[in-house]
């Protein structure tokens, strides 16, 4: 997704993945992309809206309660189907 935004000096068409033409990725070094790359995070992290903490709140206690209803639907279901596998069914079949 990054690859679609025109960066300076690359050659615009490049289908290689990393961006620009395969030489330059060659010429710079394993140092030098690792430092492209840092850069190219910390310019994308920039731009990322971060939620304030009244939503970091709300989405916390949203994600509990869901939590715990989850725990207790599998609760339920784990008593009721010990009651029928384990005590139903061999019932069935006893002398």
């Amino acid at each position: 997704m990054a690859d679609a935004v025109a960066r300076p000096g690359s050659s615009g068409g490049g289908s290689g993945g990393s961006g620009g033409s395969s030489g330059s990725g060659a010429s710079l070094g394993f140092v030098g992309r690792l430092v492209a790359f840092y850069h190219g995070v910390m310019a994308e992290m920039r731009k990322v809206t971060w939620p304030d903490l009244p939503q970091v709140r709300s989405a916390t206690i949203a994600i509990i309660i869901f939590v715990l209803i989850l725990g207790l639907f599998i609760t339920l279901l784990d008593f009721a189907l010990q009651g029928i596998l384990i005590k139903g069914i061999p019932s069935l079949f006893a002398k």
